[in-house]
């Protein structure tokens, strides 16, 4: 009895479990490199500035510099329903993105949501600049 009891318990928690894993942005490799000076990333040269970079992550890149002379990356991939892959795009301004499919804000000093659905921040990477080079990784 305390065999089946513990075997219908292990099951149903293992099927409670499986319905999280659509909740988080997937984790891909991210190796991005360019020069400070490449003229896609010229929007970096002030605090405040953004640049939306395609091709990388799940659904590309946003770098942001922030008022203090620091840098942030995050993944465009909205965190409400990443499954979807939707890309968030810039709000004019610079301070905020939108998911333009669910309305979703968020910050890009933080990441963190700042308009419902979303409850969960952006994705973020690992980001440093030295030497005219900026890199962006999760490694």
């Amino acid at each position: 009895m305390i065999k089946k009891f513990l075997l219908l318990l292990m099951a149903t928690l293992s099927l409670l479990s499986c319905g999280k894993s659509g909740d988080a942005v997937p984790n891909v490799a991210i190796n991005f490199q360019a020069s400070i000076t490449d003229p896609r990333l010229s929007a970096l040269n002030v605090p405040g500035g953004t640049v939306l970079i395609n091709g990388y992550g799940v659904a590309g890149l946003i770098l942001h510099r922030e008022a203090d002379g620091s840098y942030a990356a995050y993944d465009r991939c909205s965190s409400y329903l990443p499954q979807n892959h939707c890309a968030v795009t810039l709000d004019s301004g610079g301070f905020t993105v939108t998911d333009p499919c669910s309305g979703a804000k968020f910050s890009l000093i933080d990441g963190t949501p700042v308009k419902a659905p979303a409850t969960r921040s952006l994705k973020s990477y690992d980001i440093t600049v030295s030497n005219f080079e900026i890199f962006v990784s999760n490694f």
